[in-house]
């Protein structure tokens, strides 16, 4: 049976048993998406439990425990160690906010614990419980916290557990993800020396607003492995999971004794529980922590390809695509389907005139460059690559059938949507203006670049670049490197279908060369992109802007291939894994 970790909600109705697969993946409930649940398998739950628990008499904690199962591997696994029935009771304690779920955790544990297993699970929100006076130290945490979205976090609770992160000298924000409090709050009630083995989401190494997360880990503890498993462990789970085993729990950092963070990854869960933890962490090596933004994406690289990017990013031949020009997200209309339009709808209401020319999706940019007529060519097509912009109306009243269509839209009840609803006039779409490139939000190989010379504008699928006096062709030119790409695997973000994923910021802070150099032209970039020939584009950039220009060796240039290989070839195997029959939430 497997265990429910649960959220903050109010919908206890019953819910299935979750099913494991022929793969030996494990599917969870689409409802438990709602509320924060997943369920954790029980031989994840007496793996996790064989790692952290290694005394008889240590006291054992599980922040969410849901139904029981892992608070029933901790049991077995100190009665392995020879404690007996009250002992096990007296050393347990598991909290659940959910009443219906404690009462499960409380049956599950009644044939071990007898009554006494009544005593073993507290029916209460974790973070009031965590600020009693009375809360004892804890020599091991184990669990899978709640992932819950900060907007979704009803109060009180979200209070308290923002304030233990306050406490605990941390800044929490808007996009923080409940399951950050949890692991704040957990590491935060153990003993000196103590253990916590979690099921985290793989947001840990990668989103800004577990940064701070990052560095209280390893101020907090003597070593952390993380366990990246190839396969989802959640096969619902809209994102990456991996294991935390974070060891040696201390109240400040040591500048004698730093943390020693590894990153060990496994091709499945079955290879993980199947065999014993320090089996599955021998071939971990340590990495070297830096404690600022750096993402631990950089931790699935060997350490001397990490001090490697290091050097280049602190060094004087490189420098950030910000230092040469802005990234934005496109434009957001508040309605697509309103404003973004075909050629034939222009022309069939009568709306010549009040259109700028749009690149709507990445699949319109083949190359290295967009030009008039490759515009032209799609809205031949009748692709929406039109956008209804009406700024240049100076706040006159519309009139004829541009009227006509802000009525119609009006009838469908665009100007309610959020968006529209806040500007005056709601049909005035914000922020239209045309960029010098656009920049790929969402990369599958390459992190694309792409001159605009086709006087276009982009919707919010696709980011816009400005340059601050940089020949924009140059600047599009010189981000076909390895150096670039290899950078964009680890400033990016991959949620386990395969896409990486790159926001404004985290795009100004992609690699370039300090002075940008004599790349192949950006036409001739394109020419080759587009007839499939982007290795070629690489390596000859290579030789021009890392070798001659940077002064890179040939040596090195192989090792920033191999980087960017390595990087994007993991999570390119995680997306074509997802096409392999399975549950599909």
């Amino acid at each position: 049976m497997n265990e429910h970790v649960s959220g903050i909600a109010t919908n206890t109705a019953a819910r299935e048993v979750p099913e494991r697969t022929h793969s030996g993946r494990f599917t969870a409930l689409d409802a438990d998406k709602l509320r924060g649940g997943y369920y954790s398998p029980a031989e994840l739950a007496r793996w996790l439990c064989a790692w952290a628990i290694r005394g008889a008499d240590e006291l054992v904690l599980e922040p969410s425990c849901g139904d029981g199962s892992f608070l029933e591997a901790a049991s077995t696994r100190l009665e392995a160690l020879g404690a007996q029935g009250p002992a096990r009771a007296n050393n347990l304690r598991g909290i659940e906010i959910i009443p219906d779920e404690a009462d499960k955790a409380r049956l599950r544990l009644k044939d071990g614990l007898g009554m006494r297993a009544a005593d073993v699970v507290v029916n209460s929100d974790f973070f009031a419980w965590w600020s009693r006076p009375d809360r004892p130290e804890f020599d091991v945490v184990v669990g899978n916290p709640p992932f819950i979205r900060y907007q979704s976090f009803p109060e009180p609770h979200r209070s308290r557990a923002m304030d233990i992160m306050h406490e605990q000298g941390l800044s929490p924000n808007r996009l923080t993800n409940i399951w950050v409090p949890f692991v704040v709050a957990a590491a935060a009630a153990l003993k000196e020396g103590g253990r916590m083995a979690l099921v985290l989401p793989a947001e840990l190494l990668q989103v800004s607003y577990a940064a701070q997360l990052r560095s209280f880990l390893t101020d907090r503890f003597g070593r952390v492995d993380l366990i990246a498993c190839n396969e989802l462990f959640f096969e619902k789970a809209e994102q990456e999971v991996l294991l935390l085993l974070a060891d040696e729990a201390r109240s400040a950092p040591s500048a004698s004794n730093p943390c020693k963070v590894n990153l060990t990854e496994s091709d499945s869960v079955v290879d993980i529980v199947n065999r014993k933890p320090r089996e599955v962490l021998r071939s971990a090596s340590p990495k070297t922590v830096c404690h600022d933004s750096e993402k631990w994406l950089k931790y699935f690289l060997s350490a001397g390809e990490i001090s490697f990017m290091r050097a280049l990013r602190a060094g004087a031949s490189t420098t950030e695509l910000g230092k040469y020009a802005s990234v934005n997200v496109g434009v957001v209309t508040g309605k697509n389907q309103f404003f973004v339009l075909r050629e034939s709808e222009v022309e069939e209401l009568g709306l010549q005139g009040f259109t700028i020319p749009l690149i709507g999706r990445s699949a319109h940019l083949g190359g290295a460059v967009v030009d008039k007529k490759g515009w032209r060519t799609l809205a031949n097509e009748d692709q929406r690559v039109h956008l209804l912009h009406l700024a240049p109306i100076n706040g006159t009243k519309p009139k004829g059938a541009l009227a006509s269509y802000i009525r119609l839209g009006e009838a469908q009840d665009v100007h309610k949507g959020y968006k529209c609803s806040v500007r005056t006039p709601w049909y005035a779409v914000p922020s239209v203006y045309v960029p010098d490139a656009f920049v790929f939000r969402q990369i599958y190989d390459f992190p694309r670049i792409v001159l605009n010379d086709a006087e276009a504008t982009a919707t919010d699928t696709i980011h816009r670049m400005r340059s601050y006096g940089a020949d924009p062709r140059a600047i599009v030119a010189n981000s076909y490197s390895y150096l670039t790409a290899a950078s964009a695997e680890i400033e990016g973000r991959s949620y386990g279908g395969g896409v990486l994923e790159l926001e404004p910021t985290e795009a100004e802070k992609l690699l370039m060369p300090a002075k940008l150099g004599d790349a192949l032209p950006v036409e001739e970039c394109d020419s080759l992109i587009r007839a499939g020939r982007l290795e070629l584009v690489l390596e000859e950039n290579s030789r021009r802007i890392l070798i001659e220009g940077m002064g890179l060796s040939k040596v090195e240039c192989v090792m920033l291939r191999s980087i960017w290989e390595k990087m994007r070839n993991r999570r390119l195997a995680r997306r074509r894994a997802g096409k392999k029959p399975r549950s599909k939430g």
